[in-house]
């Protein structure tokens, strides 16, 4: 257990990038730590979450969360512990997740939090593989895109925290076969010899529409999409008849600055009778309970594997968050501030 402390950092966002963020886009600031106030709890964080979809709330764009302000602590996933409660709901010692990252504590209402238990599964797990990442595959797969036994499968982005997961629930699900994408020989490797996809492939090395040819000679069911551009236009040109895509993310869109060329085949979709649906995590709640329980299973069972890029401290959070937009990471991106 920890004692209060008076003080802590956290990062603020102080220009609005254009393109690729860079460092003199945010701040580390020392702030003063408040006492919980009446159903609130004070969180020192273990560890933290960054995400793609963090690229998006730096803009000052509508969108479907609210950008960050300037000139005030970002916002993210986070694990950490409670060190001081005015809530009867947590006591101090106790290990929450809790959407106040981006600082080393965090001041918050109870109501905002959910108690986790490191004995069940590591605590940055529940930032990864058994979290909001991992619904994301589990629910982008079975319900967005209605996966059946028998589909075949291509994910981009495949060696990322829900890509790898994506290829994974696929396989135990009863694919016919999973093909994955990454953007190195390395990362290849690792799709096929540790995580069991059937093929895979780094889209450095050519043309994607064509290697995704080669891997899925005859086509594909379902394509989890988390690059869009070139690898959406390639999986329009493998799906077969009534082909299901799950647009997740485009993360080889989010840092450009003039307008990107959408795939060039889209009248494609017509005649396969295709259908492209984009998701968001939080329509899928319902299926929180359903995901912990079967792969929480297959984690502790060691049928499903994960990998985790690990950064420490939060002076490298920022340094963490670019490097994920470079494609850095293997698995999930996690700042660990301690134990």
């Amino acid at each position: 257990m920890s004692a209060t402390p008076t003080t802590g950092r956290e990062w603020h966002l102080v220009a609005r990038p254009h393109g690729w963020p860079k460092p003199e886009d945010f701040a580390l600031r020392e702030t003063e730590i408040s006492e919980p106030g009446e159903g609130q709890i004070l969180v020192r964080n273990i560890h933290l979450s960054v995400d793609p979809y963090m690229r998006g709330r730096m803009n000052d764009a509508k969108s479907y969360l609210p950008p960050y302000e300037l000139d005030q602590p970002m916002l993210g996933g986070a694990v950490g512990e409670v060190v001081s409660s005015r809530s009867d709901a947590f006591r101090p010692g106790d290990h929450v997740l809790h959407g106040l990252g981006w600082r080393e504590y965090a001041l918050l209402d109870a109501k905002g939090a959910v108690k986790v238990d490191e004995n069940v599964a590591p605590l940055s797990t529940y930032l990864g593989v058994l979290g909001m990442p991992g619904l994301t595959a589990y629910a982008g797969l079975l319900e967005v895109a209605s996966f059946k036994e028998g589909d075949a499968v291509f994910v981009s982005g495949a060696a990322g925290a829900v890509g790898s997961e994506v290829g994974q629930i696929a396989k135990l699900k009863g694919a016919s076969r999973v093909i994955g994408s990454a953007g190195s020989d390395e990362k290849v490797r690792l799709l096929v010899e540790e995580y069991g996809f059937d093929a895979a492939f780094n889209y450095k090395n050519g043309p994607v529409t064509e290697q995704l040819r080669e891997a899925a000679p005859d086509g594909i069911d379902v394509y989890f999409d988390n690059v869009g551009g070139d690898h959406l236009e390639a999986a329009i040109d493998s799906l077969k008849l009534h082909g299901r895509v799950t647009v997740c993310g485009m993360i080889a869109q989010y840092n450009a600055t003039e307008p990107t060329p959408a795939p060039r085949n889209l009248t494609s979709v017509i005649g396969k009778r295709l259908r492209i649906q984009g998701m968001l995590v939080a329509d899928h709640r319902h299926l929180q309970q359903q995901f912990v329980g079967e792969v929480g299973a297959w984690v502790r069972s060691g049928e499903l594997k994960y990998r985790e890029t690990v950064v420490k401290g939060i002076d490298h959070a920022v340094d963490a968050f670019l490097g994920l937009l470079r494609g850095e990471n293997t698995g999930k991106m996690i700042v660990s501030l301690g134990d």
